[in-house]
């Protein structure tokens, strides 16, 4: 199999990204993961960019002793002898250098003609090689250049001394069988192309950097230059995982691998993320938070049949792990699966109570969290002991108001009778529990009330957990979940009153 080459350019290309500005020691960890991930080249910066940008490419080439470190120059002397100080003092280092090729930058941006553009190239070149013995150059939007000219930018360059050519997709207009016949014809079309290495620079413009890079590499690339995430200008670059899970899983589709280690996609991935502030959409491929998550019932019957039947890759391989998200698609066999993970061996009654509560909740606040499922479990197990219910609440209705005194009106089956029960108080969960103890067949008194809410938003599970005394003092507990704040009041005050009134519960003062 050939060996694929990954060129990162996280901490260049990705860096340019809108809001994806490092920091000085940020990018010195990311160098740093980037080596463990086991990348072949890190393009660590634009040396003439600015002095932080500078410092940090020299630090890193002095840090980094594995994979190749590159500093990126325009064609022109200052920018290579830039680079080149920054670079010098790497184990392995790389000046990458570039000029347009394409008539619509070298007259519109450069102000050129095509044959100072091809002299600027050249004498680039020669100049980093001068330096460095190992050059790369990239015609800078290759994908919309002359192919002829194109040619003998790239026959020039090779006898000047490049060692590796990166052809760039410069504004991702390229589509796959477009790209991949561009490499083809260089192959066929370009002078010494056997002795140097085709690197590939896609950008995502059209959603199809991943797709140009691969096809790219089936044509004769050796080289991919991606981004973590796929940061970079405008619509990004080429996603590194993407790229690398593509060449593992389908790796006899291709015929080539590359040297990455993949358990460490996620962390790198993660760590991009945190220090960027550009956060991974979820259902992004490989690293995305759903990207091996389940809900269907129908997917999670099959993954608990054979993985293999809706995961082609094991999500351990890229550090992550398979997720069975319970939701309102979630089948009965998932529901127990998750529920026996997190220590709860429930009965088919309570089964079936804890999935219809987990497919309510969904409905209404959309992600239902692992928290939200412990408190619903612990919620219906707690209901299901055997205890008397004398007092069930049948409805509840609240009036209340910045003008108004909230009033709570219950409708109650008290020992199989209809009662009604109205309350006020300085707010509406204090209405509901006059209300309560003013009908309750014993006396009662509310000790202590906390609320919580178990995740986070206006649509959280409320979670609230009172001690009612008994005419006797003694103080039982009871908690009680609900969307509603006031109705979970409601049912924990009720499961009060009923554990009092039996002499059941947790006792204490």
């Amino acid at each position: 199999m050939k060996k694929i080459k990954i060129f990162d350019t996280t901490l260049r290309d990705g860096e340019q990204s809108p809001g994806a500005t490092l920091t000085h020691r940020e990018k010195m960890l990311i160098a740093k993961q980037l080596e463990k991930l086991g990348v072949d080249v890190i393009e660590a910066g634009f040396p003439i960019a600015s002095e932080d940008d500078f410092k940090a490419v020299k630090e890193i080439s002095e840090t980094i002793k594995g994979p190749i470190i590159a500093g990126l120059s325009r064609a022109i002397d200052k920018d290579i002898i830039r680079a080149w100080e920054a670079v010098q003092n790497a184990k392995r280092p790389r000046i990458h250098t570039f000029m347009a090729t394409s008539d619509i930058h070298i007259k519109e941006q450069f102000k050129k003609t095509r044959k100072e553009a091809l002299e600027m190239s050249v004498a680039a070149v020669k100049l980093a090689k001068s330096y460095c013995s190992d050059v790369e150059f990239s015609p800078m939007d290759a994908s919309r250049s002359d192919p002829k000219f194109l040619f003998q930018v790239l026959d020039e360059v090779i006898a000047a001394g490049a060692t590796t050519l990166n052809i760039p997709d410069t504004v991702g207009y390229s589509q796959p069988s477009e790209f991949g016949q561009l490499i083809s014809s260089i192959k066929k079309n370009v002078q010494g192309i056997e002795d140097v290495t085709i690197s590939v620079h896609c950008h995502n413009d059209l959603g199809l950097a991943v797709s140009n890079s691969l096809e790219a590499v089936r044509n004769g690339a050796t080289q991919v230059e991606c981004t973590i995430n796929g940061l970079g200008e405008r619509a990004g670059n080429a996603s590194l995982e993407e790229i690398v899970m593509n060449l593992e899983t389908r790796k006899s589709f291709f015929d080539a691998e590359t040297s990455i280690t993949l358990k460490e996609l996620f962390p790198t991935s993660q760590m991009v993320s945190n220090f960027t502030g550009i956060s991974v959409q979820r259902n992004k491929a490989i690293v995305g938070e759903n990207a091996f998550a389940h809900e269907s019932g129908i997917h999670q019957h099959g993954l608990l049949a054979n993985r293999e039947t809706y995961e082609i890759m094991c999500p351990e391989m890229v550090g992550k792990k398979t997720a069975f998200v319970l939701g309102k698609h979630s089948g009965r066999h998932a529901t127990k699966q998750v529920l026996e993970e997190m220590g709860f061996n429930l009965n088919e009654k309570q089964l079936q109570q804890v999935s219809k509560k987990i497919k309510d909740l969904a409905d209404k606040q959309k992600t239902v969290l692992d928290e939200d499922i412990v408190a619903i479990a612990e919620d219906v197990t707690n209901q299901l002991k055997k205890e008397e219910t004398r007092v069930v609440l049948k409805e509840l209705r609240i009036e209340t108001g910045n003008k108004i005194t909230p009033t709570a009106h219950l409708s109650l089956l008290i020992d199989g009778k209809v009662v009604e029960a109205k309350g006020t108080g300085v707010g509406p969960v204090d209405a509901v529990s006059n209300a309560l103890q003013s009908v309750a067949p014993t006396k009662v008194s509310l000790k202590e009330y906390n609320l919580k809410a178990i995740t986070g938003g206006t649509d959280a599970l409320a979670d609230v957990v009172v001690k009612i005394a008994n005419g006797g003092g003694k103080v039982h507990k009871a908690e009680a979940i609900n969307e509603d704040v006031i109705m979970a009041s409601a049912n924990a005050l009720i499961k009060g009153i009923n554990k009092a009134l039996t002499k059941e519960g947790e006792v204490g003062k």
